[in-house]
């Protein structure tokens, strides 16, 4: 039989284990009820970074991003647009490097946009620079062979 998935709220930080079959029918969580995904990313902070990002199954996409920055806002349409595809297989957050210091700190950002894949808490793959749509696709994949184990293609 298979395992549920650990899903923190990102609402009220509730852990909610979801059997993996049932995670395309749009769950919501059991204390707040709010949707576990609502297909686009979701803005994370110093304080609810490790709640949302170290206690999960979910493998998290993060983009490190700055509101000044021309790439970052270039970027940010194909970033939501990812979120509508890749949930609720792969959960997507942004993350203000301005306003989030710690957490920027913590992973040593020097360049924005950088995104970061995470499974539970741990680095799985980083790339500096914005990608289109195809990219960012390719990259993901990459990014959940290397959790399941598979080898890249």
């Amino acid at each position: 039989m298979e395992e549920p998935v650990t899903i923190p709220c990102v609402h009220c930080e509730a852990l909610n284990r979801i059997p993996r079959v049932r995670l395309a029918d749009k769950p919501v969580c059991g204390r707040c009820k709010q949707p576990l995904f609502a297909g686009k990313p979701v803005e994370l902070t110093d304080r609810n970074f490790a709640a949302i990002a170290e206690r999960g199954d979910v493998p998290l996409l993060i983009d490190f991003w700055a509101a000044w920055c021309g790439p970052c806002q270039q970027f940010a349409p194909t970033f939501t647009a990812a979120a509508r595809a890749l949930e609720p297989h792969v959960r997507l957050v942004k993350l203000d490097t301005d306003a989030n210091p710690a957490v920027a700190g913590r992973f040593h950002i020097r360049s924005i946009p950088t995104l970061i894949f995470l499974h539970q808490g741990r680095e799985i793959a980083r790339q500096a620079g914005a990608m289109d749509a195809r990219s960012l696709e390719r990259w993901v994949s990459y990014g959940l062979e290397q959790i399941r184990g598979t080898p890249a293609r």
